[in-house]
């Protein structure tokens, strides 16, 4: 068996047989990797700004943790989205498109901000301050970036490369979920305090 031929049957199974398993690790692997970059970015702006700042490893921990609980998701998601729209016809895309951004959006949205928060420790309150602060903004940007890149993807891939195609697409949208997630830490919990005073 030549190289390419067990590259191509791998490739066939990953994407085959243990689909569902190659979507989990995929979406965790790539929060993982957006948080990452994120991180080296914003260490050598503060280098070049004469602060030092570590890497937090816990954090990017914690990031592809909450992938691999959103990937089962990702993954029947747009398995029934295949199934109840059928087609690639430019009005078949459109009501993806539509049903993707009104459901799904602020479903990952949420899950996505909440998931975080209780995984760092901070508790139902931080959780829901913290998505009441961030997830129009978040939700704003995926409302540009997500419905073009949806349409290629329902448009022009087979149905078992969507989470492919969409985790690549999302290593861009993961390094802003992570910046936006850690970008105002402080405000939250100086809110959930307030909140607690009250």
């Amino acid at each position: 068996m030549t190289t390419f031929t067990r590259i191509r049957v791998t490739f066939e199974k990953l994407y085959g047989k243990h689909l569902l398993a190659t979507n989990i690790v995929t979406c965790g692997t790539l929060l993982g990797v957006g948080d990452c970059m994120v991180q080296r970015m914003n260490i050598a702006y503060e280098k070049h700004n004469g602060n030092t700042v570590k890497y937090d490893f816990a954090r990017t921990g914690r990031m592809v943790a909450i992938g691999f609980v959103l990937g089962p998701f990702n993954h029947y998601w747009y398995t029934f989205l295949d199934r109840i729209l059928k087609g690639t016809s430019q009005k078949t895309v459109l009501k993806k498109i539509a049903c993707d951004q009104t459901v799904a959006g602020p479903f990952f949205c949420t899950s996505f901000l909440v998931g975080m928060t209780l995984l760092e420790g901070k508790g139902l309150d931080a959780a829901i301050v913290e998505w009441k602060n961030k997830f129009l903004h978040i939700y704003m940007v995926d409302w540009m970036f997500w419905p073009l890149a949806q349409f290629v993807n329902f448009r022009f891939l087979p149905g078992r490369f969507r989470v492919l195609y969409v985790s690549s697409a999302t290593l861009i949208w993961n390094s802003f979920l992570s910046y936006m997630k850690h970008r105002s830490d402080d405000e939250t919990e100086e809110a959930v305090e307030e909140a607690h005073i009250r």
